[in-house]
């Protein structure tokens, strides 16, 4: 069976800036100039729309925060529009050149923010710096700041849990744990906890483990195509379990978290 490898977390990002916010439409006409930085494309505009809403959160408050989020939102504007601009338009070329320039543009911004955050003690840019630019010392800095009321949240104790992965699967465990405890009711989760703690259950040979977060994977995200009612079924087989009894263990565990309630088992 093939499971997973820690991957970064990225925030998740909602396409308003909130409900009682503008829309997209909204805010480009009370804010052109955010608008007009990108040429307009039929590919990509959810993450069009994400930089936008980035952009004017940072106008309206400049903080370390705010351009971190903007650094996030142009690596998946960048992401998707340089697979648009590997695609040929057979009818219109420029669209392959508007997309190119647009890939441009987004790595130009995502080159000065960095330059600008460099030296920022934000957490989030001190992983930031580390996982995209090898940083020592930011992450010495973000490291140090282990048990801090600072990385108190979800992503955080991803992020540092990325960094242990590979030195002490234990502590990796822990801290996804953890991080699934500081979700509120109700919250956005991250799958990437799920796949990562899955992997490292396999990697124990803890099969029942490795399958019950599986198996929580799969309800929670039945669209992801790492994981299948198939995929599921095989391993059960493969190593013998009571598909039963682990699937209401994975229906329980999964409703905790969902539900904040969520309290780390021993590891």
């Amino acid at each position: 069976m093939n499971f997973y490898k820690l991957a970064t977390f990225l925030p998740f990002f909602t396409l308003m800036a909130c409900d009682n916010g503008p829309n997209f439409a909204e805010l480009c006409q009370q804010h052109p100039e955010i608008c007009k930085e990108f040429q307009e494309d039929t590919w990509c505009k959810r993450e069009r729309t994400v930089v936008g809403f980035a952009n004017l959160d940072h106008k309206l408050e400049a903080s370390d925060g705010n351009k971190y989020q903007q650094l996030i939102a142009y690596e998946g504007y960048e992401k998707c529009m340089h697979h648009a601009s590997m695609i040929e338009h057979i009818k219109l070329k420029i669209k392959k050149t508007i997309r190119t320039n647009n890939v441009f543009k987004a790595r130009d911004q995502i080159k000065a923010i960095s330059l600008a955050t460099r030296d920022s003690e934000h957490p989030d840019l001190l992983y930031y710096h580390w996982s995209r630019y090898l940083n020592e010392a930011s992450l010495d800095k973000f490291v140090a700041l282990e048990g801090s009321e600072l990385l108190e949240r979800p992503n955080r104790q991803v992020n540092l849990a990325s960094y242990y992965a590979k030195r002490d699967p234990t502590k990796t465990l822990k801290l996804l744990y953890h991080a699934l405890e500081l979700y509120p009711n109700e919250a956005k989760l991250d799958t990437e906890i799920f796949k990562s703690i899955a992997s490292i259950f396999a990697d124990r040979k803890e099969y029942k483990q490795a399958y019950v977060w599986s198996k929580i994977l799969h309800t929670y995200a039945p669209e992801d195509t790492e994981i299948s009612d198939k995929t599921l079924k095989n391993y059960i087989e493969g190593y013998g379990l009571n598909g039963d009894l682990l699937n209401k263990v994975a229906d329980a565990t999964l409703n905790k978290i969902s539900t904040g309630t969520f309290v780390s088992p021993h590891t």
